[in-house]
C-alpha cells in the first residue's frame, strides 16, 4: 500500500510585477525543503499564474488525496472571506476524489503576528533614538 500524497497550495493575491512573488516563492521553497514528501504549489488570485483552479487540478492529477490551502494574506478581507470560498467550492466539485481543506489567513495566526511584532521590536532596538528637537520660539500672534 502506498502512502497517500499530500498537497499544499500557498494562495496569494498576485500582482502585475513579477518581483512581488519573490517572498512567496521563498516560502514555498522552505516548505519543500522541510517536507520533501509534500507537493507544494503557489497559486494566485489574479494577475499571476497558476490560479487556484490550475494548481488544484495539477495536485489532484498528481494523486493528492488531500490538499491544504493556506491563504498567504495578512487578514481575512473580502478576497479570503468571499472570493476564496467560491473558488474552493468549484475546486471540490471539479476534483471530487481530492479533499481540499481551507485554512485561516496566515497573517491571523499567532506565530505570524508574533514574528511581525518581533521584527518591529528588533527594529526599534536597532534604531538610534533621535535627539530631542530644539524648542522653537513661539509664533507671533
Amino acid at each position: 500500500m502506498s502512502t497517500p500524497v499530500h498537497g499544499l497550495i500557498l494562495f496569494a493575491h498576485g500582482a502585475r510585477d513579477p518581483r512581488w512573488a519573490v517572498p512567496f516563492e521563498a516560502v514555498a521553497a522552505h516548505v519543500r525543503a522541510q517536507r520533501p514528501g509534500c507537493l507544494v504549489r503557489l497559486a494566485f488570485l489574479e494577475f499571476m499564474t497558476p490560479d487556484l483552479a490550475m494548481a488544484g487540478a495539477e495536485l489532484a492529477a498528481a494523486g493528492c488525496e488531500r490538499v491544504d490551502v493556506l491563504p498567504l494574506f495578512l487578514g481575512t478581507g473580502g478576497h479570503v472571506r468571499k472570493d476564496l470560498p467560491v473558488l474552493m467550492d468549484a475546486l471540490g466539485h471539479a476534483h471530487s476524489n481530492t479533499c481540499f481543506a481551507l485554512h485561516p489567513a496566515v497573517g491571523e495566526m499567532a506565530a505570524v503576528t508574533q514574528a511581525m511584532a518581533d521584527v518591529a521590536v528588533a527594529l526599534l532596538g536597532a534604531v538610534t533614538p533621535l535627539p530631542p528637537s530644539p524648542k522653537s520660539p513661539p509664533s507671533p500672534v
